[in-house]
């Protein structure tokens, strides 16, 4: 049995309440920060599972050609090679545009500016036969921050969730990688130390930290009612032991092979 690889791109944006959680469930992890110098592995080997978290940085190259970590493109190889061995793989926020760009999507700077504070998603009819989202309510409780968006999901993506803000909000690729635009890791001091560190975006948004803060802590038992079993379903596929894993239709086959596979 072997542990889930767990990348940390961001030190601000750890593991937190997902860490706790899929513990409880029984999922080991191994936790990786490229951010302090730990190198991407080239492949998966050893790990049942990959879960990739969010950060500050930008999921697209600059002007120049410079991509928004210099650990990227090998992560974005390794997101590859999760989804063509069929490694279960989890992917938050950036990781989750990591995940689309990694396969033909594409993400931007968002158009309807910052995202930010507690909200609301709502189910696509996809999930519905998704073996981790269809036991979801209706319109789950999220945690948004973010300025970039998801403009447009891979050819081989299926939506699951989506807003009348930002429309690709939860996809899946293929039958075992799901991605995420928002955040479910996080506790209160978490998002109060990212009011203190992005108080230019607020200030932006004419938002009052202290409100940014309180109205996220007032929502974060809500979001653990949704989301820890969402983890815990997520663990058990992992480790084997999801009853109704397979999905009659995963989404469009791909017939021709993605760069770095």
């Amino acid at each position: 049995m072997g542990s889930a690889l767990v990348i940390e791109n961001d030190p601000s944006d750890d593991l937190r309440r997902l860490g706790d959680w899929l513990t409880e469930a029984g999922l080991e992890l191994t936790v990786l920060r490229p951010h302090a110098g730990d190198a991407v592995p080239e492949t998966l080997d050893g790990f049942i599972a990959l879960i990739v978290l969010g950060g500050d940085q930008n999921a697209y190259a600059d002007e120049s050609g410079v991509p928004g970590a210099p650990w990227f493109p090998a992560l974005e190889g390794l997101l590859r090679k999760a989804v063509r061995y069929r490694v279960p793989t989890l992917a938050l926020c950036l990781g989750g545009q990591l995940l689309a760009a990694a396969h033909g999507g594409r993400v931007r700077l968002g158009d309807a500016g910052p995202e930010i504070g507690p909200g609301l998603v709502g189910k696509r009819d996809a999930a519905d036969t998704d073996p981790l989202f269809k036991w979801m309510p209706l319109m789950p409780d999220v945690i948004q921050w973010h300025r970039d968006e998801i403009a447009d999901l891979p050819m081989s993506a299926v939506l699951l969730a989506a807003s009348s803000r930002y429309p690709n909000q939860a996809f899946r690729i293929g039958d075992r990688a799901w991605g995420t635009q928002f955040h479910i890791e996080c506790d209160a001091a978490m998002i109060e130390s990212w009011a203190r560190a992005d108080t230019a975006t607020l200030d932006e948004l004419g938002y009052d930290p202290e409100s940014v803060v309180l109205a996220t802590a007032d929502a974060l038992a809500d979001v653990e009612e949704v989301w820890q079993p969402f983890a815990q379903r997520f663990a058990a596929l992992a480790l084997g032991t999801l009853p109704d894993a397979d999905i009659p239709n995963p989404g469009a086959a791909r017939t021709l092979p993605l760069l770095g596979q």
